[in-house]
Parts: C-alpha cells; structure tokens; sequence
C-alpha cells in the first residue's frame, strides 16, 4: 500500500514532525509506504520565524508543484493532508485533492478554520471562511487532534476520529541526572515565537516571583526578538536539546487565553512536560483541560492569583513536585503515547484504502 503525504510544512514544523514522521515506523509495519512532500520547505519556515514574508515567486511555484502531485497521485492508494493543501486559496482549490479519486485522509491539531472564519479582514471571512469544508466533506476520514476540532469536523465529514498529539515515552522521559539540591527551581516554557504572545500577560509576576522565591525562569523558542532584558534564561529551539532543555525543568507552564484559536490547541507543551515527570501549571483552556487532572498532576490557574498560588506550592515542596511529576508521567504513557497510538492510527489508515478499494 502506498500514501501520499501531503504537509504543509517541513521538518522543522513542530506538527509536521507530531503528527505524521514520528508515526514512519508503525505505518511501515502495517505496510504502508509513504512518500512525504511539504508544500512550504524549512527555509520558508525558518524566515517566518524572524519575521519575514517567503518570496512569492517561490511560493506560488510550491502552489504548483502542489497541483502537479496531486494530478499525478493516481499511483497511490492514498492521500494524507495535513492542515490544507492551498493556504489561503478558496475552497475550490482543496477539492483539488479529490481529483485523482483515492481516499483522502485529512488531519488537523489546530483550528486553522479559525484562521479565515474569524479573521479580522471581512473579506477574508466571506471568501475564505468556508474553504476547508470541500477538504472534509471529500475527506473518507479527518482525524482530529482533540474534540473542539471533531466537533467542527462532524459537521462536514462522513467519518472523523480523535488522535491526540502524541509522543515517544521511550525517549521523552524524566532524567537519569539526581538534581543538585542546591539548585534553584526552575520554572519552564517551550514553545515558538508565536505562542510566546501567550506567556506575555505572566512575564511581570514571573519576574516578581523569580526575585522573590529564587526561582529561574528558563524560556525555550520564544526567538531572538523576544529574548527582552528581563531576568529569564532563552534558549534557541533545537531538535536535538529538546528533551534536554525539558529534562533541566521542575515545573512546565502552558498558559492560554480562552479563545477560539487557543481552544482547538493539543496540549503539546503539557505532553512533553508530563512526559519527563515535571508538573505542570496550565490555563483550563480546550484540551488543557483534559490532560491535566488538578492537584493530581499539576494545577489548573485562570487567574494572576492562581497562577502565583501554583507556582509558589510547587516551588516549596520537591516532595510534591516529584509526586505530580509521577502521575503526570503515568497518564502521558497510558493515555498519549505513541506505543499506544501508532498501531491505531496505522490501522485506521489500512481499513480507509481497504474499504475503498473493496
């Protein structure tokens, strides 16, 4: 059996890498080949972390090559897209994906409908808003990252199905290294520098309570131009100091605001987190809410006072750190592991060409 895997980005998207690479090993063991094309490369991406626009001649020629895929994958027994296939083109343009006649699976793990439906162009809004529902209603599944993303999904799509953002717990796990007591504590957040907007309303009590509790504040993928003069360590974003940059945390943070955009996220940062057997601290926002059980694995904090409140319980006691750490530890491998979920989500992609070839 062979797929064409249709992503929006390259390696270097943090989702790119979630919800399609990491799964190569198990797809092959059910014997599905995959042939994996970005429709944007690592270059684009990596301007568009400093903040610049790609050239447009390069884009439009990716537009094209897209096309040109998509027309000839008559050769394949099935399509995966993840997020869209012609990033702010009209509705029109994704039913491309149905040309060739193959199944479709369609994936997402954020509310990238929110991106045209709710845009603050009304323009946007009435010739975009719409544009990802031919995607579904041709999809013969989308799988959906958490359940506010089903619950856009089952108003279009003949089939859907919950596959939550995952990970390997046999390489994201608690470190080996005894923590120097002597240590301060330190409270982390890993992230891209677009999620950083979302820690920007706790920078001033973080700064307070460094000062006053000793803490470090250690910052990961915030991007240089937000490396700002207070007190936090940043670090650059790396692949291969990922896990180590997590390992080096004693609580993980993921504040959000209660917002369209914010509801549909995964809850990646917690996963990690919990993972390595840190506590978490988290705003009750979509999944959020699902991943963290309060006073078990971590705290849930809506307000300035709950959040300081969290911070100093944890920071007091590394009894109680390691206790949460442990749980939240026990539900990523139960719950959110890609043992649990490679087989699965494999499967399900075996039994939609299997059905539509039958």
């Amino acid at each position: 059996m062979k797929m064409l895997a249709l992503m929006k980005y390259g390696n270097k998207a943090a989702s790119t890498r979630q919800r399609l690479l990491q799964y190569r090993e198990h797809f092959s063991h059910q014997g599905i080949e995959t042939e994996f094309f970005p429709l944007l490369d690592n270059d684009y991406l990596e301007q568009t972390f400093r903040g610049n626009a790609g050239p447009i001649f390069s884009i439009l020629g990716s537009y094209l090559s897209r096309v040109k895929l998509l027309v000839g994958a008559s050769g394949f027994d099935l399509i995966w897209v993840h997020c869209e296939n012609f990033p702010y083109m009209p509705g029109l343009a994704e039913r491309l994906t149905v040309i060739s006649g193959k199944p479709v699976v369609y994936d997402f793990d954020d509310a990238i409908f929110h991106q045209y439906d709710t845009h603050s162009n009304p323009l946007v809004r009435r010739f975009l808003g719409k544009k990802l529902q031919p995607l579904m209603r041709g999809a013969s599944l989308c799988v959906c990252g958490n359940s506010y993303l089903k619950a856009y999904a089952d108003r279009f799509s003949r089939r859907t199905e919950i596959v939550p953002t995952v990970l390997d717990t046999d390489v994201y796990k608690p470190t080996v290294q005894p923590r120097d007591p002597a240590r301060p504590v330190t409270v982390g957040w890993i992230g891209s520098p677009s999620t950083w907007s979302f820690v920007k309303p706790l920078i001033p009590l973080l700064e307070r309570l460094s000062q006053e509790l000793n803490l470090i504040i250690r910052v990961v993928g915030a991007g240089r131009a937000n490396a700002t003069h207070s007190p936090f360590e940043f670090f650059d974003w790396s692949e291969d100091e990922e896990i180590t940059s997590i390992q080096g945390m004693d609580i993980g943070i993921m504040p959000l605001p209660n917002e369209p955009w914010a509801r549909g996220k995964c809850g990646y940062k917690l996963i990690q987190y919990m993972a390595c057997g840190i506590p978490v601290i988290a705003s009750p926002v979509g999944v959020n809410s699902d991943i963290v059980n309060d006073g078990v694995n971590g705290y849930l904090a809506c307000s300035e006072h709950e959040w300081e409140a969290a911070i100093r319980r944890l920071a007091a006691s590394r009894e109680l750190r390691g206790n949460m750490g442990a749980h939240g530890r026990q539900k990523i491998v139960n719950e959110y592991s890609l043992h649990v979920h490679g087989p699965r989500l494999a499967a399900l992609l075996r039994e939609v060409a299997n059905d539509a070839g039958a």
